[in-house]
């Protein structure tokens, strides 16, 4: 009876064992995600605090030719995309991630909508980041992210200045914290710093 229970006993440890770690992988992972996520909303309402948290101190950011320390990202971004969109969009898409430890390698696929300052055409730019991320004092941040570019494309964006599309009145996305998305709570009868 006794040699029973002690099976029975290591099988349920065995169980417990590798349902901790299977919770453990998916906190991680989802924390990993979020971070990719925040980093993106960041980007688009520029929150240069979301970015700057997004990496670690001594992390870098490469977009080209030009490097940037995670704390001196942020500047560089948002000067940079205002200066050639109105507003933009990152979105992320297929994401995979290999987590060892306290180190995870991450490829995120992006598609980035920028309006171009006339107001009346676009660009989309399609491509990776490469990531590095470390766990450290129980936190995910980036510590290296490489950007790829794959694609780019020119397109017409009249379609917002026309008269049947501003009639809809759809929320216009602010490049600060007054964007609706800050609200807390949303309601629906609150109004939008801005409309189409």
């Amino acid at each position: 009876m006794n040699h029973v229970n002690n099976t029975h006993d290591v099988s349920n440890e065995g169980q417990l064992g590798a349902l901790q770690r299977d919770v453990q992988f998916l906190m991680d992972r989802t924390a990993i995600l979020d971070c990719v996520a925040t980093h993106a909303r960041g980007h688009d309402r520029h929150d240069a605090e979301l970015l700057t948290a997004a990496y670690h101190e001594d992390g870098l950011d490469e977009h080209g030719h030009t490097i940037n320390s995670g704390p001196q990202y942020a500047a560089w971004a948002n000067q940079m995309h205002a200066a050639a969109a109105q507003l933009h969009t990152h979105n992320i898409t297929t994401h995979i991630c290999e987590i060892d430890g306290d180190i995870a390698h991450c490829e995120s696929y992006v598609l980035v909508g920028l309006l171009n300052p006339d107001g009346r055409t676009a660009q989309l730019m399609s491509g990776r980041y490469l990531d590095r991320l470390e766990r450290r004092d129980g936190t995910w941040r980036i510590a290296l992210r490489r950007s790829t570019v794959e694609l780019a494309l020119s397109a017409d964006a009249s379609l917002l200045q026309t008269p049947f599309f501003t009639r809809q009145g759809f929320v216009k996305g602010t490049r600060d914290t007054t964007d609706l998305s800050y609200r807390r709570p949303l309601r629906h009868d609150t109004e939008p710093p801005e409309r189409w």
